[in-house]
């Protein structure tokens, strides 16, 4: 039987999607993926065998060209890592891609994608006629992580060089694989399998019409406290309990990286406010509450494309007043794209035989059926 996202299985959602109901409505965005599965479970006998669940996701905000996007930030908790952050925070400008990976490959993942940067032209403006000024230019890749340990041989640093190229040459637009996917291969999300997830809203013409864009790298949540739409799921799903052979966080610790895109034109300060809203939708779902996770947002928008500039450049700016619809769009396509983490992901074993199970989706349709949140 062919997976369903969750909107696709019938669950009540709100909101109107973009064509994909991805990160890449918003037009320009392109994604890409290194997947890496390696070896079988029996092949797992320390750091550094011939085994792996991981991988690199890369987002480009405007492909292939032109790199300055403004952006803004928020740590719900800040259990984790995100580089590049001082200059965002100082400039409100990020330069390059945004990369995604397992905690202890953020390394090897932001100095491939300096070197990409340097070889494709792609820091803006430092360049010349197509080509970057000889020594000349500064490269702060924005890489954020989540911890794979439970499936993963993590410490075995399995992700090179060629993963990170990949992930950044196969971007494109369109449809997105979800799931095990990209830097998500080896996560867990409240305790069933994770990984990656997107989702998008398109505001209607009287709020605007822009398009946002959320892209979620889940590895987080407590079985006890997950809900859909209100309705319990932790004391009501039967079975799937993951199977945990070796050293374990307490049920719960984990992270989760949010990137949203938009192509609305707001400054630095609003897309922070955008990120301070994430939270209500991994709260809808009954998450982030944990002090040992890593909840890290950051958001971008493609509008003002000519903002960057040493010397004097015209913007365009939303009023605050307009973002209300803005804010809400971030909420919902967080949740959803959560969701569609849950409905992508497939079981997966891992080091030391660990298990995740996949959400058993018909028992959860069958709960929310008899609440009267299926179509």
């Amino acid at each position: 039987m062919k997976k369903q996202r969750a909107r696709e299985a019938g669950i009540i959602l709100p909101g109107t999607t973009g064509e994909y109901n991805a990160i890449t409505d918003v037009k320009g965005v392109e994604v890409g993926y290194s997947t890496i599965i390696k070896g079988e479970p029996k092949d797992y006998t320390g750091m550094g065998s011939p085994f792996a669940r991981t991988g690199v996701t890369a987002i480009l905000p405007r492909g292939a060209k032109r790199s300055a996007v403004f952006a803004g930030r928020h740590n719900l908790n800040g259990n984790g890592e995100l580089t590049g952050t001082q200059w965002i925070d100082d400039s409100g400008f990020m330069h390059g891609p945004f990369m995604i990976t397992n905690t202890n490959s953020v390394g090897i993942v932001r100095d491939t994608t300096s070197k990409w940067m340097i070889e494709n032209g792609y820091y803006y403006p430092m360049i010349v006629e197509g080509r970057p000024i000889e020594g000349c230019g500064y490269f702060y890749p924005t890489v954020g992580e989540t911890w794979d340990g439970l499936l993963n041989d993590t410490n075995g640093f399995h992700v090179g060089a060629e993963h990170a190229l990949e992930a950044l040459n196969s971007a494109k637009s369109g449809p997105l694989q979800e799931g095990n996917v990209g830097g998500g291969t080896g996560m867990q999300c409240h305790q069933f399998k994770g990984g990656t997830g997107t989702s998008s809203r398109v505001l209607t013409e009287e709020e605007g019409g822009y398009t946002v864009g959320v892209l979620v790298q889940a590895n987080h949540g407590f079985r006890p406290h997950f809900e859909i739409l209100g309705i319990s799921m932790g004391d009501k799903i039967t079975g799937a309990d993951p199977i945990i052979n070796t050293f374990a966080p307490k049920p719960g610790t984990g992270s989760i990286i949010v990137v949203v895109a938009t192509d609305a034109p707001v400054l630095p300060w609003q897309l922070a406010k955008m990120c301070r809203r994430i939270p209500i939708g991994i709260g809808k779902l009954g998450a982030g509450f944990e002090n040992g996770s890593g909840d890290i947002f950051l958001a971008f928008s493609t509008a003002n494309e000519d903002a960057y500039t040493t010397e004097l450049s015209e913007i365009q700016l939303l009023g605050d007043d307009m973002m209300d619809p803005i804010y809400k769009a971030v909420a919902e396509a967080t949740e959803e794209a959560i969701l569609n983490v849950l409905f992508a992901a497939e079981t997966m074993e891992g080091r030391d035989f660990n298990k995740l199970y996949e959400l058993p989706q018909d028992q959860v349709l069958e709960i929310l059926r008899k609440h009267g949140k299926v179509r």
